[in-house]
């Protein structure tokens, strides 16, 4: 048996709780991830996995052999980097997460860009906003938008995120034009599940105004209530990499123009310098350099 890539597969179900998405994720039938896994398993003299009809656990001697798979695995990648072929060209493969809507607008086509300059190099792009444990799930590096990044996390910053409040001419036009933010509490607004929902917070000058509004449709993703407010469906606060392109065509109208909400940032997050492989280190260099002037335009 392979342990390596027994553990390697060990480790990856431990993360996504699923035999068959382990499987899809590395490439592998169903039959061969649970072998490996049984292999594990017969190799330790010990059950490491909890099965059943909904979610695959681990169990207590399977969490006390995760964390040394982990390290193992980590030790494997650092004697894998460095006899790396002389020729420097990047090999492997690296798994990323970002929201959802920044995958779609930008990280999709820079990430493209970034494998063409490398054809040996794999990436596996995890969308969504949950928050994962990096290390359990095997994540090399999260794009994340905050103004406050988690502390047990390496941050590199990448651009600043600015925010813009907006909604379509059409509902407008049906439900006047706020011209305060106090007024948001007599119109419909779409609200992000995880950012500010129905509080939201507007900067002008020195002032600063916080606004409880209602919020009736709320989505855990911009693109989502994007499309809602293209839809007549009320004002939204969006991130200016997706609501530039729109706002610029008129498919969409600024609302409360002199009032700004809190800009946040968008970073790189992983979990140590110490582990960072020569292909995380040049895409994060990458990643600086393609965002240091954003392809999107900011709204003034």
């Amino acid at each position: 048996m392979d342990r390596v890539t027994a553990m390697r597969v060990f480790a990856d179900v431990a993360a996504s709780g699923s035999f068959s998405a382990s499987a899809e994720r590395l490439e592998m039938s169903r039959a061969m991830v649970t072998r490996y896994v049984a292999e594990m398993e017969q190799w330790l003299g010990a059950r490491l996995l909890q099965r059943t009809t909904r979610r695959v656990t681990l169990t207590d001697a399977g969490e006390q052999a995760l964390r040394r798979c982990l390290q193992l695995l980590a030790l494997v990648a650092e004697v894998e980097d460095e006899v790396a072929p002389v020729d420097g060209g990047l090999r492997g493969q690296l798994r990323l997460t970002s929201s959802m809507s920044f995958g779609h607008a930008h990280l999709a086509a820079a990430i493209a860009d970034f494998l063409a300059r490398h054809p040996q190099l794999k990436i596996d792009l995890n969308v969504g906003d949950a928050a994962l444990n990096l290390v359990e799930a095997r994540i090399d590096l999260a794009i994340r938008i905050s103004s406050e990044p988690d502390p047990a996390l390496i941050a590199r910053p990448l651009a600043v995120c600015d925010s813009v409040l907006v909604a379509s001419p059409g509902y407008l036009a049906a439900a006047g034009t706020p011209q305060a933010p106090a007024e948001l509490a007599g119109h419909r607004c779409l609200g992000h599940s995880n950012v500010g929902r129905s509080s939201w917070r507007f900067l002008r000058g020195g002032q600063s105004e916080t606004v409880n509004v209602p919020t009736r449709f709320t989505a855990n993703d911009a693109t989502v209530l994007l499309h809602a407010a293209l839809a007549d469906g009320g004002i939204s606060l969006q991130p200016t990499y997706l609501a530039a392109p729109l706002l610029q065509d008129g498919w969409l109208q600024q609302v409360l123009p002199d009032w700004q909400p809190p800009a946040m940032t968008i970073y790189a997050l992983y979990p140590s310098r110490r582990h960072l492989s020569p292909a995380v280190r040049a895409l994060l260099d990458f990643l600086v350099q393609r965002f240091a002037a954003p392809p999107w335009v900011r709204v003034s």
